[in-house]
């Protein structure tokens, strides 16, 4: 009797491990979907979204974190900061 119900415990436990196992692989791929959806635009930068379907769109991103359709459109991330330049000049004084 006693090694029926260690058996049955055994069989729920496995019944749990199995719909825990099933529960983390569910939320490993919608994670895996939800971050691929999601890109980020640094500051100082902008970003146009190129469609598959449609080209490139009207619309400027500006910084932050933006969702898109995975496998269908992609980021193109520009950098706009602007940059000091020296332009050496031969004078005759500073």
């Amino acid at each position: 009797s006693q090694s029926l119900e260690q058996s049955e415990v055994a069989a729920d436990m496995a019944k749990l491990f199995e719909s825990i196992g099933k529960l983390g692989l569910a939320l490993a791929i919608g994670g895996g979907v939800v971050n691929s959806a999601l890109f980020n635009v640094d500051a100082g930068h902008r970003a146009v979204i190129f469609d598959r379907f449609r080209g490139v769109q009207d619309a400027v991103v500006g910084e932050g974190t933006h969702f898109l359709i995975p496998w269908v459109q992609k980021p193109i991330i520009f950098d706009c900061r602007s940059r000091p330049r020296n332009v050496p000049v031969i004078t005759g004084s500073k």
